[in-house]
């Protein structure tokens, strides 16, 4: 569990990012933090490896306060993914892929391996291995970031706003991939956007802030589309907030009667298996 516990970030000008924030983002679920453009929310997400510091309060993982750990070790142990990937440019695909796990001392052989690993597991063909970004498409190079993020296993991942560059046919391809490699790694996950949809669809938890870093409302999807906390969350949602329910219940049926058919599916084999073996013996 990573947990603000009243954490504020006001810079030297006397601008305040994130103001007295308290929120706790449970293990293994997707948390998503939306809201519109100088609102905190990227502010808060690196607050959580460091890159930025809290003027006050605290933010611990696991119940252990992230300043007593060294930025340097905190970050290798948290996966970072970002807009438009930021690769090395300099670097072939299987060895930004390999980046962390070179950095933590692994072989050559074996992070490589890792990376090839990481490489089928997003959905990349090992015929890029050897290729640079550039010769990329904008959703491969994301599809390199996310695995780069992934490469050391660790349980955390931040990702700031990371489908936002690319077209929205290739984004919503994307999401999908990145729900299905959630459903099979359970990491904590702290997802950064500005798209009200893309947060319904991915997130486990939604926290809206407000412009200067207050928090607005913080609640499951279904919540948060039924029951908004106030005027700025309903205008935040839109006018479309009917559509975006209707489907969101939508999706959530579908997904369960398909969860529904693979347990019958499994049970008719199991059934079947102890048939043949009952037969065989």
């Amino acid at each position: 569990m990573i947990t603000f516990a009243g954490v504020t970030k006001r810079y030297p000008d006397g601008t305040v990012a994130v103001d007295r924030l308290d929120l706790e983002i449970p293990a293994g679920r997707i948390t998503v933090l939306v809201g519109p453009s100088g609102c905190g929310k990227t502010t808060t997400l690196r607050m959580i490896n460091r890159m930025v510091e809290p003027s006050a309060g605290t933010v611990t993982v696991d119940g252990r306060d992230v300043r007593e750990v060294d930025p340097a070790a905190l970050r290798r142990g948290i996966g970072y993914v970002i807009q438009q990937a930021g690769l090395f440019p300099h670097r072939t695909i299987i060895d930004n892929i390999a980046t962390v796990p070179y950095l933590l001392g692994w072989d050559k052989k074996k992070a490589r391996a890792r990376a090839h690993e990481l490489m089928e597991r997003v959905g990349l063909d090992p015929a890029l291995a050897r290729r640079y970004p550039a010769q990329l498409s904008g959703g491969q190079q994301q599809r390199v970031g996310v695995a780069r993020a992934l490469a050391a296993d660790p349980p955390i991942m931040l990702m700031d706003e990371p489908f936002s560059a690319v077209d929205p046919i290739v984004r919503a391809g994307l999401q999908e991939e990145f729900l299905r490699l959630q459903r099979d790694l359970e990491k904590t996950i702290v997802f950064v956007t500005h798209d009200i949809d893309e947060a319904v669809k991915l997130g486990h938890r939604i926290a809206v802030f407000r412009v200067g870093g207050a928090l607005a409302q913080y609640a499951t999807p279904a919540e948060l589309l039924e029951r908004p906390a106030d005027d700025f969350v309903t205008d935040f949602l839109g006018g479309e907030r009917g559509i975006r329910r209707l489907r969101f219940f939508q999706e959530l049926d579908a997904e369960e009667t398909a969860a529904e058919a693979a347990g019958a599916g499994d049970a008719a084999g199991e059934d079947e298996g102890g048939r043949t073996a009952a037969a065989g013996r």
